[in-house]
């Protein structure tokens, strides 16, 4: 099984893929490709119509988009355990893992995942918006769920590794939660999965001018 993957410091899309399979214990070969390079593109080309990561190469299955690739290996290599296995708890989970998916777009642009950063930005409102949504999952989850395993739904589930880059990125610059938001913030950062990307993020030496948002915090 192969997953190509960009930057670490900087792919939250990549992260998402690389985590289903790192989490559940999935062997693979993990292949890094430098965010908008010519060779980028040339590469994924290959593999993708779509021409965007992550991809995940299995055996004669070839599956691009995060949230399809998590759909993808649950079903072929976790026997259906990364959804929470309640009926109800399950629709939920999906729900905000689509959420997660295909909305936060100020969130999303005006705060770059950027591992390796502490930066300082000016949020529109409608980042804010996003900000409060996002605090408000997580506050209603823990509430629910926070001393069943720490996780959205107890469990580890496919919702954790949606929301996993949006935690990297609310370190990155400085965004103040809720208390049960932040409890499952530290839930997060603490696990073995997570301080492995960030290991790996810590040591790339590229630079994405187009992620590196906002003002640096002198340390």
């Amino acid at each position: 099984m192969q997953l190509i993957i960009a930057n670490k410091n900087y792919s939250s899309w990549s992260l998402r893929g690389w985590l289903m399979l790192t989490q559940n214990g999935i062997q693979f070969e993990e292949e890094k490709l430098v965010l908008f390079k010519d060779s980028f593109y040339r590469m994924l080309e290959v593999y993708t119509p779509a021409a965007k990561v992550p991809v995940l190469i299995d055996g004669e299955v070839t599956v691009w988009d995060s949230l399809a690739i998590c759909e993808y290996v649950n079903e072929a290599h976790c026997d259906g355990q990364a959804w929470p296995q309640h009926t109800v708890a399950r629709a939920k989970a999906r729900a905000l893992s689509c959420e997660m998916h295909s909305g936060f777009t100020a969130l999303r642009n005006e705060m770059p995942m950027n591992c390796r950063a502490k930066r300082q930005i000016e949020l529109s409102e409608a980042a804010k918006k996003d900000i409060a949504r996002i605090d408000q999952i997580w506050r209603e989850q823990m509430t629910e769920y926070g001393d069943q395993g720490g996780w959205l739904f107890g469990q580890w589930s496919i919702a954790d590794c949606m929301f996993a880059p949006v935690v990297l990125r609310f370190i990155t610059y400085g965004i103040e939660v809720s208390e049960l938001s932040q409890r499952y913030m530290t839930q997060v950062l603490q696990s073995p999965a997570i301080r492995l990307w960030l290991e790996d993020a810590l040591q790339e030496t590229d630079i994405v001018p187009e992620d590196e948002a906002g003002i640096e915090i002198e340390s």
